[in-house]
């Protein structure tokens, strides 16, 4: 009789989806280092513990200037897990692995293939008649509701939709939202909007007393903002490329 405790266990394999920050270095390499200090400089614990891809789309540098610069980053405690947009030739075994499919946004669903096909099989004599509108069901746009204040160390994700903290965000905490952050306190953290490509997404505030301000990746640390707004409740928002804010009330 076989001994089923000596039989070895199969491995259990997970999947999993994971939040990373998406860096996307410019040329010159050794100047886009330089604002990345900065911003490290600026907010403290910016990169602490948190995992980065690496965008290298587009960028014209060959397989060792990749490697300089991952050992840069490195240095700087700036853990790249993957590389996306890099050619076959730009890795090799002592570099991160290649990422693909990298989603910035939402899914979108394409219409069912009965739907594309529906008005060519329409009758001719039907056809004529102006069609009725048609009724989309309205569903409510995710959101995170936090009943608590965000406490220093503490992080927030939640890509799918806005997010709602019922309290403070302490500093040294963070709150990333794919949608808009609504925080019924003090803003001591850092707090990061539209963060899947919402450019749309805003942030409100009882108390504007933020390290850091982002919204679909542009930002503003604390020596950025305006003295004026500081301890106030205010809003911000972008335009182009430029973080905008005013005072509410």
């Amino acid at each position: 009789m076989t001994d089923v405790l000596t039989q070895p266990r199969p491995i259990r394999l997970k999947g999993r989806s994971f939040l990373a920050l998406a860096l996307t270095p410019e040329l010159p390499v050794a100047d886009w280092l330089v604002r990345l200090d900065d911003l490290a400089a600026r907010s403290a614990g910016f990169f602490l513990r948190r995992p980065v891809v690496l965008d290298i789309d587009g960028l014209d540098i060959d397989r060792q200037e990749l490697r300089e610069l991952v050992e840069q980053l490195s240095s700087r405690n700036v853990r790249v897990m993957g590389i996306e947009g890099a050619r076959t030739s730009q890795l090799g075994p002592d570099m991160p692995p290649a990422m693909t499919d990298g989603r910035p946004a939402a899914d979108f669903e394409a219409p069912a293939e009965s739907q594309k096909t529906q008005k060519e099989t329409v009758d001719p004599v039907e056809a004529e008649a102006p069609a009725a509108p048609l009724q989309q069901p309205v569903t409510a746009a995710p959101s995170l509701i936090v009943s608590r204040t965000v406490r220093s160390g503490q992080s927030i994700f939640f890509p799918e939709g806005d997010v709602t903290i019922v309290g403070s965000v302490g500093s040294g905490a963070e709150v990333v939202a794919g949608g808009s952050i609504h925080v019924y306190g003090a803003l001591r953290g850092r707090a990061m909007a539209g963060s899947t490509g919402n450019a749309e997404a805003r942030i409100f505030c009882r108390k504007l007393e933020a390290e850091l301000i982002a919204i679909d990746g542009f930002y503003k640390t604390a020596e950025d903002m305006e003295p004026e707004l500081r301890g106030k409740a205010g809003q911000i928002w972008l335009e182009g490329e430029t973080i905008k804010a005013a005072i509410l009330g």
